[in-house]
């Protein structure tokens, strides 16, 4: 009882002579030892200092217990079926890469599953046979139905991570048809009055000269009421006044909408077949163009002719790199889901001429080696 009675006075004299005789503690902590009979006591000392919190902390410590206390509101689902659910789950994958149909099979028989076996390829003239049996008037009945060629387009341009834009066309085709869509107008700029007159007579919807062109720069004539503007080369430098007001639309020689042959400038835009190229949603390397080029009961070589000129005039806007621009054509028409894979490589002209320039390269070597 005395010796605990003794240490714990020890200790109590041992604290208030720590303070009480101005004992200075410096260091950010230190160690004072107590020997008190047989105990070592030790003891550690640590300044402290209280300083005002950083503004707004209070603040956010309060928030933080105020969404703790919070409950979270679960919402109750419903049962969902297992389709629905894998579709909205179902990730997205850019149809160039499901071009790729080197890893199929090839099919030997008429029937197949599709999944695993390559589409077989057809000729242009196949495709059109195909269609013309299943649109015969003992099946389907529409023996004049129209002839659609979905074309899809790789829209890579030369640098990485570079795609081409949206771009509309219209193409003048040797063989003009008729499928129930309104005809476009068309405004003709020309200064020859031998030109002008050609124009109206191939159908121009108005023809005018500097008389119009100054109009147009007044604000008194309304130029968007019409679908195409042309224009004649001798007219070009008075047409540049109004430069700035037909902004996209002003004739160029690249859209084809400024030449010399005012008869045919006005043709190929009020009869001729038109087409936009869609740029994916997602994906902005993979393009599409759906467009009409002929009827069913058309002549087969005429059908062959419009679809060469449609894709040659496709092939015209493929960017300066290499590989494909035009990777898949498939050929459809109205009241049949059914879509034919052509070969559409035997139709474009730049093969035909790589193919010549190879056979003169091949007579030159020839000559130089005799």
């Amino acid at each position: 009882m005395r010796k605990s009675y003794m240490i714990h006075r020890i200790l109590f004299i041992t604290w208030n002579e720590l303070f009480g005789y101005g004992w200075l503690i410096n260091s950010f902590r230190s160690t004072y030892n107590c020997n008190a009979g047989y105990n070592i006591g030790s003891y550690m000392f640590m300044q402290s200092r209280d300083y005002a919190a950083r503004k707004g902390t209070r603040e956010r410590w309060r928030l933080k217990l105020k969404k703790k206390k919070v409950k979270a509101v679960v919402e109750q689902v419903g049962f969902v079926p297992h389709k629905q659910r894998k579709k909205e789950t179902k990730v997205e994958v850019c149809p160039l890469t499901t071009m790729n149909e080197s890893w199929k099979w090839k099919a030997v028989d008429d029937v197949y599953i599709v999944k695993y076996h390559q589409r077989p390829v057809y000729s242009l003239k196949e495709a059109i046979e195909n269609h013309r049996e299943t649109h015969h008037p003992t099946i389907l009945n529409k023996p004049n139905a129209v002839v659609n060629a979905f074309i899809e387009l790789n829209m890579r341009r030369e640098k990485k991570n570079r795609y081409l834009d949206k771009f509309t066309r219209i193409i003048d085709t040797p063989h003009i048809f008729t499928y129930g869509q309104p005809q476009r107008t068309v405004l003709a700029f020309c200064k020859n009055p031998q030109e002008q007159e050609n124009a109206k007579n191939a159908g121009a919807d108005l023809v005018g000269g500097i008389e119009l062109i100054k109009k147009i720069q007044n604000g008194t004539f309304a130029f968007k009421e019409y679908d195409c503007i042309v224009a004649h080369a001798d007219i070009l430098t008075d047409l540049l006044l109004v430069r700035g007001l037909l902004k996209k639309r002003f004739p160029n020689l690249r859209a084809g909408t400024l030449g010399n042959d005012m008869s045919q400038l006005v043709r190929r835009y009020k009869d001729g077949i038109g087409y936009t190229a869609e740029p994916h949603k997602s994906f902005k390397e993979y393009g599409q163009i759906n467009v009409t080029f002929g009827l069913l009961n058309m002549d087969t070589q005429e059908l062959e002719e419009n679809f060469s000129s449609l894709i040659n005039d496709v092939e015209s806007m493929r960017p300066k790199r290499d590989g494909l621009f035009i990777e898949r054509v498939q050929i459809s028409s109205e009241l049949s889901k059914e879509s034919f894979k052509i070969n559409h490589q035997d139709y474009l002209a730049t093969s035909n001429e790589e193919e010549t320039k190879e056979q003169e390269q091949d007579e030159t070597a020839i000559i130089s080696t005799s």
